[in-house]
């Protein structure tokens, strides 16, 4: 186990502490730093802006959306000018991504405030409260363990509002904040190196975060997985000297409306085993390979104080991956939860030798719909780019439910086909299944190989080894490990209905 004396808390002091609160025009201008002014493409621009149409437009501002104009002043806060196009142009997405770029837009000023348009932009107060609430925190967001890191990159953000809109405001503010929070903590995890973040470490950060977020918190050493019959988890983790973990986490509202399970794909390092990756920048992203098992453990501590109806379970498969005498070979043969045995021609496919066993735990109980997300294949990666994960199952309904999320959440996730006919790619002469297709169709295939693990029940896999990592700053996403699928969980869950009898997929 790691136990250098220069670690560093994985979850940083500079995670989302800003006080976010309701502010009149007055308490903007004694207060804050700068503030944020939303512009339309038509009208007159609001008069705190202390300039008319013609006065924006010699500057270049025209109100089109993105457009940013900052206005130093000699008193108060700076003005920044927003644009947010024409109304029917208007989405929560857009709202979003301006409160973003206009925290970028003055990068040291650390007393923000925006201003909820007073006219109808087509987005309601609420929502427009809970997005800019969002934007604003997770652009400000970072995650940084040298000098100075411990300093806040936001100190407070008020959002401005008329008398009559205060009570809708407040209460989108205060989804906009949980949800931000959430966030953060998935981002500082899938940020924090794996040397530090160990699988013993993120277990005890669950058991650390859980109670306080309602969450029953249940952890799975290697004796236990040894005696669960859990071969896939314990075979990826034969070289490495840090033991693995199982996490279960519970959240049981009462009077349940649905219930469903998450599993989130935890490999602390991914080195790639025997089957060694190359040493460029890819691998030393690898750290992020838990982002999966991340996404879980955030979005679940954000149900209760959304007052989510439905009952989750979340299941983190821990373990790094990583070469020695001891590591796992090709040809090798591992026997999982459920009894499958698994004939291994890659041990850089084992992501999805980790997820089998809690696939098969999450498929004991009763579940109304089970779903995986994991940085599961390159091929992901080469068909959606960094902005747009993959998703396939076995259940329209399920299906659908997350393609709804994601849009809500911005998010987004397309379908796959689960084409049937691949299944045979995966047949090996010595064992139940291989854990490699062949060379095409990468991201099909290897789900194909998670629904052997669900035993029937309605389930979908989202691959998000794409949108794990973004190679520079784009609105409220930042550079780095993104914690990607946290705010679709959130919403998948928050959101979630019973399928019934729902066709399964062809």
């Amino acid at each position: 186990m790691n136990t250098t004396p220069d670690d560093f808390d994985p979850i940083p002091s500079t995670r989302v502490r800003a006080r976010v609160s309701v502010a009149s025009l007055k308490q903007a201008e004694d207060e804050a730093d700068a503030l944020a002014v939303p512009v339309a493409a038509d009208g007159d621009p609001p008069d705190e802006l202390g300039t008319d149409r013609a006065g924006l437009a010699s500057a270049g501002f025209k109100g089109d959306r993105g457009q940013t104009l900052v206005q130093p002043r000699s008193d108060g806060p700076v003005r920044v000018a927003v644009g947010i196009g024409a109304p029917g142009e208007f989405d929560v997405a857009l709202v979003r991504d301006l409160a973003a770029e206009f925290a970028r837009a003055v990068p040291w000023h650390k007393r923000l405030a925006i201003e909820v348009p007073a006219r109808d932009v087509g987005v309601s107060v609420a929502d427009f409260a809970q997005a800019v609430t969002e934007g604003v925190l997770l652009a400000r967001w970072r995650y940084f363990v040298g000098r100075d890191g411990d300093k806040p990159a936001l100190e407070s953000l008020l959002v401005v509002a008329s008398e009559d809109q205060v009570a809708e405001v407040e209460a989108g503010v205060e989804r906009g904040r949980i949800i931000a929070q959430a966030c953060s903590l998935g981002r500082d995890l899938a940020n924090c190196p794996a040397t530090t973040l160990s699988a013993v470490r993120i277990a005890e950060v669950a058991a650390e975060v859980g109670p306080a977020a309602g969450l029953q918190v249940e952890i799975f050493d290697k004796d236990q997985l040894i005696a669960m019959g859990c071969g896939g988890i314990l075979g990826v983790n034969r070289g490495s000297v840090e033991p693995p973990r199982m996490i279960r986490l519970r959240y049981e509202p009462a009077d349940p409306t649905g219930r469903i399970a998450l599993i989130g794909k935890g490999v602390m390092y991914d080195s790639g085993g025997i089957s060694l990756k190359p040493s460029d920048e890819s691998h030393a992203q690898m750290k992020n390979d838990m982002t999966g098992a991340a996404a879980v453990l955030a979005s679940m501590t954000a149900l209760r104080d959304l007052g989510c109806t439905t009952a989750v379970t979340g299941y983190m498969m821990c373990t790094d991956n990583m070469p020695s005498g001891s590591a796992m070979k090709l040809g090798d043969v591992l026997k999982m939860r459920n009894g499958t045995t698994v004939e291994v021609l890659n041990t850089d496919a084992e992501g999805r030798l980790v997820m089998a066993d809690g696939l098969a735990m999450a498929a004991e109980e009763p579940v109304d719909a089970i779903v995986d997300i994991a940085t599961l294949t390159g091929a992901c990666l080469r068909t959606f780019g960094v902005e747009i994960a993959g998703v396939m199952g076995n259940n329209s309904a399920v299906v659908e439910q997350l393609k709804r999320a994601g849009d809500v959440a911005d998010e987004p996730v397309w379908e796959l086909p689960l084409h049937k006919s691949y299944r045979s790619q995966l047949d090996s002469s010595i064992a139940d299944l291989t854990n490699m297709g062949g060379v095409n169709a990468g991201s099909i295939t290897a789900a194909l190989f998670l629904e052997e693990f669900v035993d029937g029940r309605p389930w979908a896999h989202v691959d998000i080894a794409g949108t794990a990592q973004l190679p520079a700053p784009r609105t409220w996403r930042n550079k780095g490990a993104t914690g990607f699928g946290t705010k679709l969980l959130i919403e998948f869950a928050r959101t979630f209905a019973p399928t019934g009898n729902e066709t399964a997929r062809a």
